[in-house]
């Protein structure tokens, strides 16, 4: 099943479906505090815990993981943002469970602590933070001391990952959430806040999720593995695709090689490069396995994709900007083959991207990384919500899906539904490494896998990929590294 993540209005909506099953929120309070007091007993030995306690519902759960750890014999502190006098509801019930004294929230409670427990706002906060809060998250962040946040760091927004409007935000080493993640807990720069997160059942019902319908998951095989297109021990190579990937002129050649060659190592049949006459020499000595395939213009190209057995063609590393590549991207896109769009096939455009999306169809996939996505798509980034709705906004725009790249790489087809991407490891930053990921997909299109399940796919094998290279990893290994990713996806899919 896919890892569906949830809005905050989402989870807020969760929880009504299980009170209305017939679980209060005061049984999902109960079961969250101890989860957390479970997932600490997990992770730390007893120590002297300040456990800081917001006034709603995150500050109940906090009361409950308190109690939790003082019966099993933690040294514990309890500071409350407030008067206990004022707290209401469930929350005023959990504090009365608590036998020991509730210190006002100060930064003096933290002196001497070994560990905080963040239990002062979770998603429930929408100003920034301020005042005696504000103080100690700021005294917290400034301790070596470890911190573990219920549900999300306080300060940080539950949907857009990012900090309040000050900047201020607890910078968690753990962080436990329930019944599913939301997206902060996995967009940049919320996931490094959060730290290590765990996802623990507090009791609300899976028909919760049939009810909301989320169309935002986390990248991974559980989104598109029944998709993944493993080669049919009946068929031969013909019938795993042949892909094409457009080169750039003889002294930018490198870019489409890197995404030839990942094309074939994720499994396409054949892959052969579309060479201008001036590289074919370039090309050709520096291929074995990828044929190559001599083009003076754009109807030369619009020839060769004539072939309907070329049925993925990517196009845009190492292209150049310019009209030329303009004309090489049109040929692309009308010859029906699967259109994957990088780097220079999308730049060429950015003095008038509506002539792309004219040009676009639904099987195209969009592959920009920040500034080439602020170059097709002025201004989504900037007044969106979030990143995930400037790339739904984008995809709609473009007609196709559309793929954001980062560290929290973001995939989006046009009705809606759409993926964070989380496995990317930091060493992916290196020159080549977008031309690999563009011929990933490649690969997989040409073996018929879906625009966005294709995307999809290739982003977290990438990441994987460069998991497995590790620190001072190259573009070039990374198509290396994808025989034992592809043996440990088959595994894990059994």
């Amino acid at each position: 099943m896919a890892a569906e993540i949830l809005t905050v209005a989402q989870c807020y909506a969760a929880d009504g479906i299980a009170a209305a099953a017939g679980r209060p929120l005061r049984t999902l309070m109960e079961n969250a505090g101890r989860a957390v007091a479970d997932a600490i007993g997990t992770r730390f030995s007893p120590r002297r815990t300040v456990v800081l306690c917001g006034p709603g519902n995150n500050g109940g759960d906090g009361f409950v993981a308190a109690c939790a750890l003082a019966d099993r014999g933690w040294p514990i502190t309890v500071a409350l943002l407030g008067d206990v006098a004022a707290l209401k509801g469930d929350v005023r019930s959990m504090a009365e469970q608590w036998r020991g004294p509730i210190k006002a929230l100060s930064p003096s409670v933290l002196v001497d602590c070994e560990l905080i427990v963040d239990a002062l706002f979770g998603a429930g906060l929408s100003r920034p933070l301020d005042g005696a809060a504000r103080d100690v998250v700021e005294t917290s962040n400034a301790l070596e001391v470890p911190v573990v946040s219920v549900d999300l760091p306080s300060g940080l927004s539950g949907d857009t990952g990012a900090p309040s409007d000050s900047g201020v935000c607890v910078h968690a080493d753990l962080t436990i959430t329930f019944f599913r993640c939301k997206p902060a807990h996995l967009l940049m720069p919320g996931r490094m806040y959060c730290g290590d997160t765990v996802v623990v059942d507090i009791g609300v019902p899976e028909v919760a999720v049939d009810s909301i319908q989320p169309s935002l998951f986390e990248n991974g095989p559980a989104l598109w593995g029944k998709h993944f297109p493993w080669p049919d021990p009946l068929k031969h190579k013909y019938a795993r695709g042949h892909a094409v990937v457009v080169s750039g002129p003889v002294h930018a050649t490198g870019a489409a090689r890197l995404a030839a060659r990942a094309a074939l190592r994720a499994g396409a049949g054949l892959v052969s490069v579309a060479s201008p006459v001036d590289a074919v020499i370039v090309n050709a000595t520096a291929l074995t396995a990828v044929m190559v395939k001599p083009f003076r213009d754009s109807a030369e190209l619009a020839a060769l994709l004539a072939d309907k057995r070329f049925n993925a063609v990517a196009i845009g590393p190492g292209c150049g900007v310019g009209p030329l590549t303009a004309e090489l991207v049109a040929v692309a896109l009308a010859s029906g083959a699967g259109a994957i769009l990088d780097a220079d096939a999308l730049s060429s455009f950015a003095e008038d991207p509506s002539c792309l999306y004219r040009q676009l169809v639904e099987s195209s996939v969009l592959t920009p990384h920040a500034g080439e996505f602020a170059r097709v798509f002025p201004g989504r980034l900037e007044t969106a919500p979030s990143r995930i709705e400037a790339v739904r906004a984008a995809s709609v725009a473009a007609g196709c899906t559309v793929l954001l790249k980062g560290p929290d790489t973001i995939i989006a087809e046009p009705c809606g539904r759409a993926a964070i991407n989380a496995n990317a490891p930091a060493w992916l930053a290196t020159a080549g490494s977008g031309d690999v990921l563009t011929g990933i997909i490649a690969g997989l299109r040409a073996q018929g896998m879906g625009p966005f399940e294709a995307a999809a796919a290739g982003v977290w094998l990438h990441g994987e990929a460069a998991t497995q290279v590790g620190p001072g990893l190259i573009a070039e290994d990374l198509s290396e590294a994808f025989p034992a990713v592809l043996r440990a996806l088959r595994e894990r899919l059994g």
